[in-house]
């Protein structure tokens, strides 16, 4: 019974809720000052509620610090991804996690109807929240395989 309750499980019951955005003209340090209270690589980028990227430490390694850029001067439209998948809140995590192992990602954002940013659902809140510990081993197998972009 209690795996017949996790198949039907949404994205929305096990994703961190809420979590803090920046917005892509604030400065990498704003991001890198999240990740480091919230303990956290990667911090959603957002223009009012609506998702338009992730900023992550490793873009910020990358894109910015690699590049020589001015880390004190340099703005998270610099670094950040821009093209990311993003789920609704009702998509069976079944779903969320074919998505990720697909396209080699270890964070989604996620939505309600409205299209608004509500939660980011990661590889640890499966972990934490579902206990599937099969389904993880492959999906981060698969995840592992390709480019670490976020």
């Amino acid at each position: 019974m209690a795996s017949e309750s996790r198949n039907n499980q949404r994205v929305g019951d096990v994703m961190t809720p809420d979590p803090e955005c920046v917005s892509s003209k604030d400065l990498i340090r704003d991001a890198a000052r999240i990740m480091k209270n919230a303990d956290t690589g990667v911090v959603p980028v957002v223009d009012g509620k609506k998702i338009i990227g992730l900023i992550t430490d490793r873009d910020i390694v990358v894109r910015c610090i690699a590049e020589g850029k001015d880390v004190n001067n340099a703005r998270v439209t610099d670094a950040m991804t821009k093209d990311v998948r993003k789920v609704d809140e009702d998509t069976p995590i079944s779903e969320v996690v074919e998505l990720m192992s697909s396209a080699q990602v270890r964070r989604v954002p996620v939505v309600n109807r409205n299209d608004e940013l509500v939660g980011i659902f990661s590889m640890a809140d499966l972990a934490t929240e579902t206990r599937e510990a099969a389904r993880l081993g492959k999906a981060m197998e698969e995840i592992s395989e390709g480019p670490g972009n976020n």
